[in-house]
């Protein structure tokens, strides 16, 4: 019953902050939750959607509030940690799957089915988030195509998963780098526009990403310009979208003000 209880403070308390309109006040917010739900985890260290939750949320604080690289690369690094280990928790006989070949890796993610896909959708985006903190260094970089490999089993098991998302991952990870390293631009384009389609244009950070990742890589002014116009001409709605489409939003206004400057 605790456990259930601490899962559903979880729960909520994510909901909550993902409604607010105004990102400052998460930002500021934020730090003290993350003792908090890692206070509670201490207490109940298997829980796997606890887990799921905590790591969601240092992942998404790093990655969207946090500009510092030594604390990016530090609450990826928890983010990742806890991800992996409600894996392990879920599905023991898979917990090493990171030492495993990549043949032998590919073949382990066909085990899973689609009542699995929020452990491990929550694994492989944790990964990738983590994988952005830590871009700089190579051996880092080396590890994209297992996170690739695992966005690619969520996509084949339900590819409308928590609005897209799954199609936005991979969409960044296959711009991550440039063609003449290994990118696919043009499968990243694919990705982006399935991840706007499946929202019905309302996952703005899609659109944002979009510009950001693919239409800068490839010097698209017109695509770029219209993209971050559609966001910021966007009536944002108050739901569970709210922050996200308000951070999209606030960094859109920024991109379009140096896209001269830029292209």
């Amino acid at each position: 019953m605790v456990s259930n209880a601490k899962k559903d403070f979880a729960e909520d308390l994510s909901a909550t902050m993902l409604e607010q309109n105004d990102p400052e006040t998460v930002k500021q917010a934020v730090p003290a939750y993350l003792i908090l739900i890692s206070s509670m985890i201490k207490g109940d260290p298997d829980n796997v959607e606890l887990l799921i939750s905590a790591s969601n949320l240092y992942g998404a604080y790093a990655s969207v509030f946090v500009e510092d690289r030594v604390r990016q690369k530090r609450l990826s690094t928890v983010s990742f940690d806890y991800a992996h280990h409600a894996f392990c928790v879920y599905k023991p006989e898979a917990c090493n799957i990171r030492e495993l070949s990549y043949y032998e890796f590919e073949q382990s993610l066909k085990q899973f089915s689609k009542e699995d896909v929020p452990v491990l959708f929550a694994l492989g985006s944790a990964w990738a988030g983590w994988l952005q903190a830590n871009s700089a260094d190579w051996n880092a970089v080396a590890e994209l195509p297992r996170i690739q490999a695992i966005v690619a089993r969520v996509l084949e098991l339900d590819p409308l998963y928590n609005n897209g998302d799954a199609y936005l991952y991979m969409a960044v990870m296959q711009s991550f780098l440039p063609p003449a390293m290994g990118g696919k631009p043009e499968l990243a384009r694919k990705n982006f526009e399935q991840a706007i389609e499946v929202s019905n244009g309302t996952n703005l950070m899609a659109k944002l990403l979009f510009a950001e990742k693919y239409a800068r890589l490839v010097f698209d002014k017109e695509l770029h310009d219209r993209l971050l116009t559609e966001v910021i001409d966007y009536q944002v709605e108050n739901n569970e979208s709210t922050l996200i489409n308000s951070i999209a939003q606030h960094k859109a206004g920024l991109f379009l003000a140096e896209s001269d400057d830029y292209f």
